[in-house]
């Protein structure tokens, strides 16, 4: 607010990425120093990824990262991917740095990058053998075209699907999934020699590359189809097709121009970043910026992230926009809204995959390829569903999530967040990792409207109903503080400290904060 939008866009476009991976490996060197032959595993990819979403100023990049993770997926669910922490680390760095770049190169860096190998089963992938009836692996032409790139039906410029007879129209085929499957075959780890060792193993003579989770994958022609190819209306005859890396190009080329890319992507990112039902003008108009920015080029993911947040519907509260938070936003929201600091300087807020005890969400380990929710989806049963609206994030909504939020927030409240940490550097803690002093609150709480005021105002876009500051009125005054007296700091200090949690559990629990607008 005080720079103005233009500034502000200026200054985090300009900012430098953190480097996850950076991070991972100066925590693997600490441990193995400390605790030989300790690593650094899982944990290390988690406090890197909090650090930032709580402390980064890189917060927009960081931002559109999380967004991308959750349309070109890989998930650490998958054993292959987790094994390989410092891979992830290095995805998380790849979707950072490309973040603000072109769209063609984010494309060929998810396709070449040995974790998405290893996830959508395209490292290794190796051309047809009529004599033992191997064909090419087709996951990865498969997924590249429906999740990301051109989806699974033909788009108008805003976003709405082609319809003939009243029916949408299929973007691709078998056929089309078959001839692109051929494309992608051949490419396998870095390594030092292009043999079959390095082919299957990535190694040759017990000799790897020790950054083979880090470096794209290398071609190997002997492994590549040969067989001219078509797909989507493209045909790689006999002169290119032997060559996986033309090849590879002419393919990428033809997802990023095609015409289905522009409004598929920018529809998704708007979803991500601010409603999930933008309407069709607000579509048309990213896509618009998405196929050709200020200087002509297509894909600029710079110009259309600008574009998504500085269009009028991102910036008027209106019905029906809007998206429900989902749970690892919800927490970067409170962390952020209420500066904590890390005990340990590791912001170890740990794995948070458990509904009914934690967030039932932990980054990077989406339940499949398809993200850990869906775009399209609406809940059966809602007003939202029946209005025709879908609701993504509430594809995470049960029970035991529900309720399982509520409490793990209560008890962030109360003890702090992240993993317990017993003795620190020598040092007694025994308390959770990351603390909040809430000094600021404990002034106000003994006048609930200053109180409420101070919570609501840093957690909510818009101030609170009145419905809502009742309640929080009405919870805050029945927790009654005692006149304090020479003896009685300690009980006084423990109600005012009530107050404040309720106040802030409420608000995080309440529609105000889940939805945002």
């Amino acid at each position: 607010m005080l720079l103005g939008y233009g500034a502000w866009f200026d200054e985090q476009f300009a900012l430098p990425a953190t480097s996850h991976r950076a991070y991972w490996e100066a925590a693997d060197a600490a441990l193995k120093a400390a605790n030989p032959p300790g690593a650094a595993g899982q944990d290390q990819i988690w406090e890197s990824f909090w650090k930032q979403a709580a402390t980064g100023p890189d917060q927009l990049r960081g931002r559109v990262a999380f967004a991308l993770s959750e349309i070109f997926v890989i998930s650490a669910l998958d054993s292959n991917v987790g094994d390989q922490p410092r891979g992830e680390a290095a995805w998380l760095d790849l979707l950072g740095s490309n973040a603000f770049g072109s769209y063609r190169k984010l494309l060929e860096a998810v396709t070449l990058n040995p974790l998405m190998g290893l996830y959508l089963t395209s490292l290794h992938n190796q051309k047809a053998d009529a004599a033992t009836g191997r064909v090419p692996d087709e996951n990865y032409a498969r997924e590249v075209m429906q999740l990301f790139s051109i989806g699974l039906v033909k788009l108008n410029p805003d976003g709405t699907p082609v319809l003939v007879d009243g029916k949408p129209v299929e973007t691709y085929g078998p056929a089309d999934i078959s001839g692109l499957a051929r494309v992608f075959t051949g490419w396998s780890w870095a390594c030092p020699a292009t043999n079959s060792g390095c082919f299957n193993n990535g190694s040759t003579g017990g000799v790897s590359d020790p950054d083979r989770a880090i470096k794209p994958m290398q071609p190997y022609p002997q492994y590549h189809s040969t067989v001219p190819t078509s797909f989507l209306g493209t045909t790689i005859g006999t002169q290119r097709v032997a060559d996986p890396v033309a090849t590879m190009r002419i393919a990428l080329n033809t997802l990023s121009q095609h015409a289905n890319t522009a409004p598929f992507i920018s529809r998704q990112l708007i979803q991500r970043l601010v409603t999930s039902n933008p309407s069709p003008a607000y579509v048309a108009a990213v896509a618009a910026v998405f196929e050709r920015n200020n200087e002509g080029a297509r894909g600029d993911l710079k110009a259309v992230v600008k574009a998504i947040l500085t269009h009028p519907e991102a910036k008027q509260p209106v019905d029906p926009q809007g998206k429900v938070r989902e749970p690892v936003l919800r927490l970067s929201a409170y962390l952020r809204a209420f500066e904590h600091t890390s005990i340990t300087g590791g912001w170890k807020v740990g794995n948070t995959d458990s509904a009914s005890t934690s967030l039932g969400q932990t980054p990077l380990r989406a339940g499949s390829v398809f993200n850990f929710y869906r775009p399209g989806y609406a809940a059966p049963g809602t007003v939202s569903a029946a209005a025709g609206l879908v609701g993504p994030e509430l594809q995470l909504l049960n029970e035991s999530s529900a309720s399982g939020y509520v409490n793990f927030m209560r008890d962030n409240l109360s003890s702090g967040v992240g993993q317990f940490q017993g003795t620190v550097n020598g040092v007694a803690q025994n308390k959770r990792d990351l603390q909040r002093d809430w000094t600021p609150e404990v002034a106000l709480a003994l006048v609930p409207a200053d109180l409420i005021a101070s919570v609501t105002g840093r957690l909510l876009y818009l101030p609170p109903s009145a419905a809502l500051v009742s309640d929080l009125t009405s919870a805050i005054t029945s927790i009654s503080v005692p006149t304090p007296t020479a003896s009685n700091a300690a009980t006084v200090l423990a109600a005012k400290r009530n107050r404040i949690n309720v106040a802030v559990l409420l608000t995080l629990a309440s529609p105000e904060f889940l939805v945002q607008k």
